[in-house]
């Protein structure tokens, strides 16, 4: 089992950034892939950005240019670093990681509140 804790959400105004960190305990060297996802009120669930072991990255488009994952593989931390925070940004922001053997876990979310 694998366990993650979100932390660093909050509210900013249109234009700011916020850097959300998550860490990672239990059967982390079981872990592949970690990321971000996030869902907006009325919406669902969407990819924002991966990270695997090897920092190869994937970033969904509308945040390319503007969000930075960052994994640190010592300390089983993965950071995303928002900036040019936009109102559709606003979202519960959720960390996940994948094992190798293809299991999902997730964290509790954090809230990312963008003011126009």
């Amino acid at each position: 089992q694998v366990q993650l804790v979100e932390s660093g959400g909050g509210l900013v105004q249109a234009g700011g950034s916020l850097r959300l960190s998550c860490a990672a305990s239990g059967s982390i060297f079981s872990i592949n892939v970690m990321g971000w996802y996030r869902q907006a009120p009325g919406k669902q669930r969407e990819l924002v950005a991966t990270i695997t072991t090897g920092r190869t990255t994937n970033y969904e488009d509308s945040v390319k240019g503007r969000f930075t994952i960052s994994r640190d593989n010592t300390k089983n931390t993965v950071q995303l670093q928002m900036n040019s925070l936009k109102p559709d940004d606003t979202a519960v922001y959720y960390c996940t990681a994948e094992s190798y053997s293809k299991t999902d876990y997730w964290g509790q979310g954090t809230q990312v509140t963008v003011s126009s």
